[in-house]
């Protein structure tokens, strides 16, 4: 059984909790963690970039010079691509970049990442975290550096908007609900902040 340390908010230890084997315990699967950040990554271009072909640059109409007897090369248009001001050759257009990645998985590339952060103690767990009175940016950075941790993603459950309002200003950090957890965001960050509730919810969902 895989464990993890327990700290209260101010940074101070408070144990250990036991993790669940099915989702904390598992090895990395590089195949899956790849082609879901790859998937990840496509799925957040826009796809709007586009090119003005040469039917599309306005001007143009009228043939350069005739066809033959001038000692230069033929020519149709002022717009040909080879032509300055002229149109894009093979240039980009608009296009749908997603890609569709199976549900087993994308639940096998996170299992694979949180495993990763337990197993190489960069995840902590800190209790009555998510009650925190007023939003406090001073209180988090100093549980970040108390805990020792470098850049962090901090995972909440609900009612956490004290919580998320104090992670703004941190360059260092970032905050996500349980329900948006992904493995792109888990990788990016070095270490990991959870709650009690966080882990169960996670063993929850994770544990079929």
């Amino acid at each position: 059984m895989p464990f993890v340390k327990v700290y209260e908010i101010n940074g101070d230890r408070a144990g250990e909790m036991e993790l669940s084997d099915k989702v904390f315990n598992n090895p990395v699967h590089m195949s899956a963690i790849h082609q879901v950040i790859t998937a990840h990554l496509a799925n957040c271009r826009q796809g709007t970039h586009n090119t003005k072909t040469r039917g599309d640059v306005s001007g143009g109409g009228k043939k350069p010079w005739r066809q033959k007897h001038t000692g230069r090369a033929r020519q149709g248009s002022t717009r040909s691509p080879i032509w300055t001001h002229g149109g894009v050759a093979h240039g980009p257009h608009p296009r749908d970049y997603h890609q569709k990645v199976n549900k087993k998985v994308r639940q096998l590339a996170l299992k694979s990442v949180l495993s990763d952060k337990v197993r190489e103690e960069l995840a902590a767990v800190v209790k009555v975290f998510e009650t925190l009175g007023t939003p406090s940016t001073k209180t988090i950075q100093a549980l970040i550096n108390a805990l020792g941790f470098g850049k962090t993603l901090i995972i909440y459950n609900e009612n956490a908007k004290n919580v998320t309002r104090s992670v703004r200003n941190l360059s260092g950090a970032k905050c996500i609900n349980v329900s948006s957890i992904n493995v792109y965001d888990i990788l990016n960050a070095k270490n990991l902040i959870l709650t009690p509730e966080v882990v169960a919810k996670i063993e929850e969902v994770y544990s079929a």
